[in-house]
């Protein structure tokens, strides 16, 4: 049986990267089609291997995120093993990267130097600050991108100091611009004629990028945004509230409409029909009184009235998660957003489906990631390396 067409099909991608930006990136390409080999230190490969929860010595988060990739083991330090990454680069369409700006220069495997052998390279660039400026050549993780792009900041309660989410937002978000990234110079390149170009990509600027209106009030208002909890000011009612039973659960009444809905749930008619409280800014203006009055009737029953009077309502409403309501939850299943894997010693285990979902031409999950250098000599047959050089590239520890 043929397997369905996907979107990137026949589109390979090299992927110089570790842990999580550059990873995550090229993972979403892996997804949706791309040919992706991810170049990899003999000694021990990706740190992401050993992050977190192992299972059998490997990380699970490493069988996601290398999910549809091929591993090949390269010493970037050795003649040989850089021979090997340039001439894959050679036939590539992306290159995904994640190094500090500087070091693939060193290594003679700047944009300069492989654009000249393949001018039609998309070349991704994911760092801290990006590949200019003044801070240009430091050293820049995700939580630096949040902290400075403005996120941390404003995440949070007002008395406390600010806090972080529970995931590397950062490199996530990194990981979308840069994807989108991608394939736009793509599509530039097939549609327009175009050459290759690069994609550079801060974390700080990829996190500022989602910060909302926080630029435009400040430069016209002088407003300054400050942690405010589980609400958004100037949105309301938007709030987390917690039931009888000690359950935690955001509601999200901020349309007109919709807010009269959950006045008329409450019992309270009165606020329904109160002109002051018919818009967004009456509400806010009163938005002390309006929590008070809500936090009071989600207090008064158990989780399951609530959500029950509010989907009868029509009013946005949702538990907060934990996993395990995830892997009970009818809409995750119906989605198909808990995909059964098989990892290595036959043991099944649910990962998260692909986002987002095509209609005609679908991602999906074709295997886990691979065990250390697995695909390295069907990479290095398919470039021409026949079994005597191979042998001799891994005994000179090229590869």
């Amino acid at each position: 049986m043929n397997k369905p067409a996907r979107p990137l099909d026949g589109v390979k991608v090299i992927e110089l990267g570790s842990l999580i930006a550059g990873p995550f990136a090229a993972r979403i390409l892996a997804e949706f089609g791309a040919e992706v080999i991810k170049i990899e230190s003999p000694d021990g490969g990706d740190p992401l291997r050993k992050w977190r929860k192992l299972y059998e010595g490997t990380s699970l988060w490493w069988y996601l995120q290398a999910r549809n990739k091929q591993s090949v083991t390269v010493n970037l330090k050795h003649p040989g093993g850089l021979e090997v990454v340039r001439r894959l680069v050679a036939e590539a369409d992306i290159v995904v990267e994640n190094f500090r700006p500087g070091v693939l220069e060193k290594l003679g495997l700047g944009w300069e130097a492989l654009s000249r052998s393949n001018p039609g390279l998309v070349m991704l660039r994911l760092s801290g600050f990006g590949q200019s400026g003044p801070k240009a050549q430091q050293p820049g993780f995700g939580a630096i991108g949040e902290s400075m792009g403005g996120l941390r900041y404003v995440t949070g309660f007002p008395d406390r100091p600010p806090v972080k989410t529970g995931i590397s937002i950062g490199d996530s978000i990194a990981a979308l611009w840069g994807a989108l990234g991608a394939l736009m110079a793509l599509r530039h390149k097939e549609v327009n004629g175009g050459a290759g170009q690069v994609v550079d990509v801060a974390l700080y600027e990829a996190v500022f990028a989602m910060m909302e209106s926080l630029v435009p009030e400040f430069d016209v208002f002088g407003f300054v945004r400050e942690r405010t909890g589980n609400i958004m000011p100037g949105i309301t009612p938007s709030n987390t509230h917690t039931t009888k039973d000690g359950r935690h659960i955001t509601i999200g009444a901020n349309g007109d409409a919709i807010f009269r809905r959950l006045a008329l749930a409450m019992g309270r008619p009165d606020l329904a029909g109160d002109p002051a409280l018919a818009d967004n800014a009456g509400r806010d203006a009163r938005r002390d009184e309006l929590y008070a009055l809500i936090d009071a009737w989600v207090a008064g029953q158990d989780e399951a009235q609530v959500l029950a009077a509010l989907a009868a309502a029509e009013v946005p409403a949702s538990r907060i998660y934990s996993v395990a309501d995830m892997f009970a939850d009818p809409q995750f299943l119906a989605r198909e957003m808990l995909q059964t894997v098989r990892l290595p010693d036959g043991r099944d285990c649910r990962m998260p489906g692909v986002v987002p979902k095509l209609s005609a031409t679908p991602g999906g999950s074709e295997w886990i990631g691979p065990a250390l250098g697995e695909h390295t000599d069907a990479v290095l047959r398919a470039l021409g390396y026949d079994e005597g050089r191979i042998a001799a590239l891994r005994a000179a520890g090229a590869v």
